[in-house]
């Protein structure tokens, strides 16, 4: 399992850009076909508005998979940080010709709220591009299939409704936690997992609808996560109290850090 971290900032930071992941993988066992066992299965975590440029110009993605993008999208909730760069890469994809197939996957009510968003920045965008395009919902706690690997959301404590994903692939195991404190479906769902990626705006408990430095810390602990990765953090927070992150990280039972833009996690 290969991890892209495209962007890893908050809504409004003018050095980061949004969080957003590239994930590559081999298909998890019993989600795909014979003939598709083994085969490299690429799915994109959220883009928002500062993130979908932040994916064109990634060193850390192929040429190719930059121009035509991954097999399945996913978005975690409906804020512009996490979803206002689709119409960016839906244009962008359909500039360079891609012909495949692309699922873009989000919580209740996903088939009105993203094709509303591609129709309000380009209007006639949808009934010309160049590949298939579906939209798709899924339920908290239900089991689906993302562009072959096997998955599972829970609502996260944040204030819109948020899911958090957790990614099963053939090499390792992924937890997203999209925006919001984890809740106790959060944990179980982020359960021995190889990389927690979780939202942490702020150093300590009690910012609504956000999580924390020290929330993330002990729900991986707690979760048993191979790695932990703090994304989301406030923008002044993390440019002036960095090493009061790593002091807490130090301090704590996790092997845990703080991604930039561009940098690859690695499960063998």
């Amino acid at each position: 399992m290969r991890v892209v971290f495209v962007g890893v900032g908050e809504a409004f930071d003018e050095t980061l850009p949004n969080t957003s992941l590239w994930v590559e993988a081999p298909a998890t066992a019993g989600t795909t076909g014979t003939a598709d066992a083994g085969r490299r299965r690429t799915v994109l975590l959220d883009c928002g508005f500062t993130a979908a440029a932040a994916l064109f110009a990634c060193p850390a993605l192929t040429e190719a998979d930059r121009a035509t993008g991954p097999e399945a999208v996913w978005i975690s909730h409906f804020h512009g940080d996490h979803y206002f760069g689709l119409p960016y890469l839906l244009a962008r994809w359909h500039e360079a010709g891609r012909t495949a197939p692309l699922a873009v996957w989000g919580g209740a009510g996903a088939e009105g709220r993203l094709p509303a968003v591609v129709d309000l920045a380009y209007p006639s965008l949808r009934a010309k591009l160049t590949f298939p395009l579906c939209f798709a919902a899924v339920r908290p706690g239900e089991d689906f299939s993302l562009a072959g690997l096997a998955a599972r959301t829970a609502v996260t404590g944040h204030g819109a409704p948020c899911l958090a994903l957790r990614l099963e692939t053939g090499a390792g195991t992924l937890y997203y936690s999209g925006d919001g404190a984890p809740t106790e479906a959060c944990r179980e769902l982020a359960r021995g997992c190889d990389l927690v990626v979780q939202e942490a705006y702020g150093l300590g408990a009690g910012i609504a609808g956000h999580g924390s430095v020290a929330e993330a810390l002990e729900a991986a602990r707690t979760a048993g996560a191979g790695t932990l990765a703090l994304v989301h953090v406030r923008r002044e927070l993390r440019r002036e109290q960095a090493g009061e992150i790593r002091r807490l990280v130090k301090d704590s039972e996790v092997r845990a850090y703080l991604p930039e833009p561009g940098e690859i996690f690695v499960v063998n």
